[in-house]
């Protein structure tokens, strides 16, 4: 195995930062860290935090950019959870959805089961994945100054885009979401116009 590879920034500034002035935005955030980073950049009613649905934040944002066209729809997620949804990503490139970003904050380790390398650690470049699925906008952001313009395109609806965020290696404190599913679906429900159901 060779040298396990992350990156340098802060997660919870570079969500932080993707989060501000956020307006109409809806965020999906995967399983664990970007959930918690999503939750520590300020609770949001347009917000849909994943539990227990390890592999599935882009394919849940997928869906809800489909269902929502006039908003951006940003999918927040890690880079162990984005290996294990990685066939989401060939459906993703071929529905192209203009109001869909998706940013994996790559720390190349399995953050939520004890971190151990995951494979984005030891070499598999999660931006030529997608570059190969046929992602129109693909970027690898290793400085803070890479997220302003990643956060204008995303709202700017310009196009679909994926963005590997190259982050610290950190165990930060815990900032947990509200974990009743119902709730959750149902207040996301309402933020967007519709009845609980």
């Amino acid at each position: 195995m060779g040298e396990v590879t992350g990156g340098t920034l802060d997660r919870r500034a570079v969500v932080a930062d993707l989060l501000r002035d956020r307006g109409a935005l809806c965020v999906v955030s995967g399983l664990g860290s970007p959930s918690y980073d999503v939750m520590a950049a300020g609770d949001h009613d347009l917000n849909y935090y994943l539990w227990a649905a390890m592999g599935s934040a882009m394919t849940v944002g997928l869906g809800l950019a489909a269902a929502q066209p006039d908003r951006p729809v940003m999918v927040v997620t890690g880079d162990g959870e984005a290996l294990m949804g990685l066939g989401a990503l060939a459906t993703i490139a071929l529905r192209r959805p203009r109001n869909l970003g998706i940013v994996i904050l790559d720390n190349g380790h399995f953050g939520e089961t004890g971190m151990q390398p995951s494979h984005a650690g030891q070499g598999i470049e999660l931006t030529r994945v997608a570059e190969a699925c046929g992602f129109p906008v693909v970027d690898r952001v290793t400085e803070r100054q890479g997220i302003a313009p990643l956060r204008r395109r995303i709202h700017a609806m310009e196009s679909l885009t994926l963005a590997v965020v190259k982050i610290a290696a950190a165990d930060l404190p815990r900032a947990l979401p509200p974990r009743d599913g119902v709730h959750g679906k149902n207040r996301f429900r309402a933020a967007l116009g519709f009845q609980p159901a």
